[in-house]
């Protein structure tokens, strides 16, 4: 793994841990507002929580793909709840506030890094052919 590689995954790592626990701190606000509310911030509590540890011990392709999927299904549906609502959960768009933009922020450097090492940090195959007659 090359710096820059390593340098990438840590900061997906913290981008996890960072939005990890502002969703936790959020979490029973969200509960008083609705079950649904609360359960999603648990679920992505738990989710990225998960994913920043994950990542500590273990990455691949798989993973990578996982992490970028959390990532960009919080940022989507943030901006849907601004927009036009969750239906079922909160029909009314949310006011915008400034610690969901910069959570938002962090999740988006952080899908961007989780897709570049998607794309580039790893060999798509796990084992290395040698030409014939070299030993390796």
């Amino acid at each position: 793994m090359t710096a820059r590689t390593e340098l990438e995954r840590d900061a997906v790592i913290v981008a996890c841990a960072i939005s990890a626990g502002i969703h936790a701190a959020l979490t029973p606000a969200h509960f008083a507002e609705g079950l649904g509310a609360g359960i999603g911030f648990l679920v992505a509590t738990v989710l990225l929580a998960g994913l920043a540890v994950t990542l500590t011990r273990q990455d691949g392709t798989a993973l990578w793909f996982l992490t970028s999927l959390a990532l960009a299904g919080l940022i989507a549906s943030y901006l849907l709840a601004v927009t036009s609502g969750l239906p079922v959960l909160n029909p009314q768009p949310e006011r915008v506030q400034g610690l969901a933009v910069a959570t938002k922020i962090v999740e988006v450097v952080g899908l961007a890094l989780a897709i570049d090492l998607l794309r580039h940090g790893r060999p798509a195959a796990a084992f290395h052919i040698s030409p014939k007659g070299t030993m390796t």
